[in-house]
């Protein structure tokens, strides 16, 4: 399944390797180690300020159907009608 490359999708900034790049092309595992852990080990950063605590809740179907049904942020949306009963029950 040797095709020659779609002119159409071919990328300039991004262009196909030639066989002596892939020759001396390196493996991750062959990368100098502090490198290969710095790279692996990126996580994000703590926030700078964290304003929700991540929770396991079960709902009834009918309430969450009832919020998806409304599309995205449907999470945001269930967040404020919590918060407004809070209010309204203090």
């Amino acid at each position: 399944m040797n095709r020659k490359p779609d002119p159409e999708r071919l990328d300039a900034d991004n262009p196909e390797w030639t066989a002596d790049e892939v020759a001396n092309a390196k493996s991750f595992s062959d990368l100098n180690t502090s490198l290969r852990k710095k790279l692996a080990s990126r996580t994000r950063g703590p926030q700078k300020a964290p304003t929700k605590t991540q929770v396991s809740v079960r709902l009834s179907t009918e309430v969450l159907d009832y919020f998806k049904a409304s599309g995205n942020g449907w999470q945001t949306r269930l967040d404020e009608a919590l918060k407004e009963y809070v209010r309204e029950h203090q």
